[in-house]
């Protein structure tokens, strides 16, 4: 699941938004030094890094995305779903992009657009078990999408 989510401005590092600390997270986790390690990320990433890329970090995981200027970021326990932590760097990406994308570039105040955590929370509530028939139909799409790929390239192969 979810545990933690930044979104900064990919050519500063400049914080836009981020979810609220859950405490039950913040007692299991050292969530302060994961802030700190997600912070170095945004310094490092560039306009030539990844659109997608997971960054493995002890025993967890962060996931991030990259869409016009932003970076939209999750940490994550490893042996949750890759395909599910994207789907919800998706999800956010979208909604942001529409309430806020124009302004993005005009900002120079750290996390001016934090009552997005709304809606962090609300889609993090969505994503915290992989077990619901949501996310499972989810994975099962992306399944379904692999096995259609597999399913054209034997029978290139064979045809």
């Amino acid at each position: 699941m979810p545990i933690m989510t930044l979104i900064a401005r990919c050519s500063d590092g400049l914080p836009l938004s981020a979810s609220m600390d859950d405490e039950r997270d913040a007692k299991h986790i050292d969530l302060e030094s994961y802030k700190l390690q997600a912070k170095k990320v945004f310094k490092q990433i560039a306009s030539g890094s990844d659109s997608r890329c997971t960054i493995d970090s002890g025993q967890l995981s962060f996931h991030y995305l990259i869409f016009e200027n932003v970076c939209f970021l999750t940490l994550c326990e490893k042996a949750y779903p890759r395909r599910l932590a994207f789907n919800y760097l998706e999800e956010l990406c979208k909604e942001f992009s529409s309430l806020y994308g124009p302004q993005v570039d005009g900002v120079q105040r750290p996390y001016p657009f934090i009552q997005f955590d709304k809606f962090i929370q609300k889609t993090k509530k969505l994503y915290m078990d992989t077990r619901t028939q949501r996310n499972l139909e989810k994975l099962n799409e992306d399944l379904r999408d692999v096995h259609r790929i597999m399913t054209k390239n034997i029978e290139d192969v064979l045809g």
